[in-house]
């Protein structure tokens, strides 16, 4: 797989699947999440609630189709909140494990990724993007581009890193 790095808005990069890092309730909410519903419009929440009333749990993923956004699936992803304790690193690779493998059942071969939890979740930086890097480049998978947008200096800086390391 070829592990792509972006600083472009993930809700303009066309792909056939954008993951996004959802709360586990998976009712919108801010960041990504939040920029990801208003792109891609209330039809998103409305699946969402038709088909998941009760969210689903920190560490897996769901899908919906992508209303207005460039892609033809979201997966939602509901990665651990560090600066609430969830602090376990599984957590946040079984939230990658299981994009790529909703992405597979669903014929996915690029998809675009934000840094899963390193944000208002508070998971450091470098540990996020070396767990998400390792993780993709071990899971056995179909998907042939990962594109990573990163548009905080800081989160672009730990992914270069996490991806020069494993070359």
């Amino acid at each position: 797989m070829e592990i792509v790095l972006s600083t472009d808005d993930i809700t303009t990069v066309p792909a056939d699947a954008i993951v996004n890092a959802a709360h586990h309730a998976l009712r919108g909410g801010g960041g990504v999440d939040g920029a990801i519903h208003r792109a891609g419009g209330p039809e998103i929440l409305a699946e969402l609630v038709e088909r998941y009333p009760k969210g689903t749990p920190t560490g897996s993923a769901v899908w919906t189709t992508a209303g207005a956004l460039p892609a033809s699936y979201v997966i939602h992803v509901v990665g651990p909140n560090y600066t609430a304790g969830q602090r376990d690193p599984a957590l946040l690779e079984s939230c990658y494990r299981d994009a790529l493998r909703i992405a597979d059942e669903l014929g996915v071969r690029t998809m675009t990724l934000p840094a899963v939890s390193a944000g208002i979740y508070g998971w450091p930086a470098q540990s996020a993007a070396d767990i998400a890097v390792r993780t993709l480049r071990r899971t056995p998978t179909n998907v042939v581009r990962a594109t990573f947008c990163l548009v905080e200096p800081r989160l672009y800086k730990a992914f270069r890193n996490a991806t020069a390391a494993g070359e």
